[in-house]
């Protein structure tokens, strides 16, 4: 490490911003202290902050590797919050490889890890570990609605909601603290008491309601919707139908799918993970019993059932599964979707309280699509409502400040342990954001990115 005055400074680290491979431009990114003298010695010296200009780069006294835009961003008002540069270069993997091996000859550059701009910017207070994770979701964002909810996530809207909770908590804390001191005067302690009573009641309320609230997580991993059915029902060839490709192999013997088969799918900007499973019978092996068991798994889990039926048979009551239990007693958390499959089979009248298709000729299936987006817009609900809470981190941290919020209010605690719950209910608040030393998580958080990010 380079050392100024006595205090170590980190390595400047550079990496190739923009995706490998052949492209029309290449996007090279520099932070740290030589940041500056890297733009001396490969680029003519450093352009004024923020104005790109158009330079030769390459090393002194030899012959130029490539003639590109150059922008530098002098600390703190840059995304690391330190001295920033990136180069945009033409995009071919030989001009990038030469650009990236010559930088690596100055003393104290070297490569960056995954995640370490926007840990650097975390560092130096640019980001919060919520704007962080937003960060992440927007760069791996599939769909509209995952772009919308990662991009308010990225710009603070979790932050500020968990911030203010934990002021309010403080405000609590300071009460209670306050009470300590003048425990020698009865009244002024229950009047304190009473005051973060008050503020602890309206934090347990949002927090319950923030934990309830799973659009956000079903949001960012997809609504999952299971097709499950009697064997021969056509799932397979839903399946197929659905994601526009051959994912599963269909046959006319029964029993043919054994095991759960996934594909993710963007129906109008909701993320969805469509699930082919095994039919469900009484099982004719442990193979069959064991892919069953699977199936049901995963009905149970989740948010929308495909119940699906042969038009030609058309049997609508669910058989007893392996366990004893029939499939529709599971129904109870996301609701069913009634398909009668197969309608150039046979003759059928149409149903309100079904949906009736042919995935082997399409017929129905365009109106199956808009019913499933629709019911998946429902359940995410998109743009409504406060920030929602997008991964399983905020609600462990969130779930221990809630489990210390309700022993405060115990009231066999003396004033002193009630004081402790706060403190141990506000540390776990400001985990969320990065307040609170959260070592452990930030290697996991960072590691999400991409080496250029």
């Amino acid at each position: 490490m380079d050392r100024t005055i006595g205090v170590p400074q980190p390595d400047t680290i550079l990496a190739l911003a923009s995706g490998p491979g052949l492209a029309a431009i290449a996007v090279i990114r520099v932070s740290g202290p030589r940041t500056r003298d890297a733009l001396e010695a490969f680029c003519g010296g450093v352009p004024p902050p923020r104005h790109a200009a158009l330079r030769d780069i390459g090393p002194p006294r030899a012959s130029k590797l490539d003639r590109g835009l150059v922008l530098f961003f002098s600390a703190p008002a840059s995304f690391t919050g330190e001295d920033m540069a990136e180069l945009q270069l033409h995009g071919s993997r030989a001009v990038t490889r030469a650009v990236i091996d010559a930088l690596l000859t100055l003393p104290g550059i070297r490569l960056a890890e995954p995640g370490a701009f926007a840990r650097r910017a975390f560092e130096n207070g640019k980001l919060d570990l919520t704007e962080v994770e937003g960060l992440a979701d927007l760069i791996a964002a599939e769909t509209e609605a995952q772009r919308g909810q990662a991009l308010a996530q990225s710009e603070g809207s979790l932050r500020r909601l968990y911030e203010g909770w934990r002021a309010d908590l403080l405000g609590a804390q300071a009460l209670m603290e306050a009470g300590l001191d003048f425990a020698d005067e009865a009244d002024v302690a229950t009047d304190v008491s009473v005051k973060a009573g008050a503020i602890v009641a309206v934090l347990l309320d949002s927090i319950a309601r923030h934990l309830a609230d799973n659009r956000g997580e079903r949001l960012r991993d997809g609504v999952r919707i299971v097709i499950a059915g009697p064997p021969n029902a056509g799932k397979s060839s839903l399946l197929n139908a659905l994601a526009k490709r051959d994912v599963a192999i269909v046959s006319e013997e029964a029993g043919t799918t054994r095991d759960v088969i996934e594909v993710h799918l963007d129906l109008a900007g909701i993320p969805v993970i469509l699930t082919d499973t095994a039919g469900i019978r009484e099982a004719q092996g442990k193979v069959e019993e064991a892919g069953i068991e699977r199936a049901l798994a995963r009905v149970e889990d989740a948010d929308l059932v495909l119940w699906l039926v042969d038009a030609t048979a058309p049997a609508w009551s669910a058989p007893l599964d392996v366990r004893g239990t029939t499939v529709g007693q599971v129904w109870t958390t996301g609701g069913q979707v009634c398909v009668l499959n197969k309608i150039d089979l046979a003759t059928v009248a149409s149903g309100p309280d079904r949906i009736e298709i042919s995935a082997k000729t399409g017929a129905g299936v365009d109106r199956l699509i808009a019913a499933l987006a629709a019911r998946a817009a429902q359940l995410a609900e998109i743009g409504t409502g406060s920030p929602l809470m997008t991964r399983a981190r905020h609600r462990t941290e969130l779930e221990s400040a809630q489990a210390a919020l309700d022993r405060f209010g115990d009231s066999s605690l003396s004033p002193e342990l009630k004081a402790e719950e706060l403190r141990i209910a506000a540390r776990h608040l400001g985990r969320l954001t990065g307040h609170i030393d959260v070592e452990e998580v930030l290697g996991a958080i960072f590691a999400e990115f991409c080496i250029g990010k």
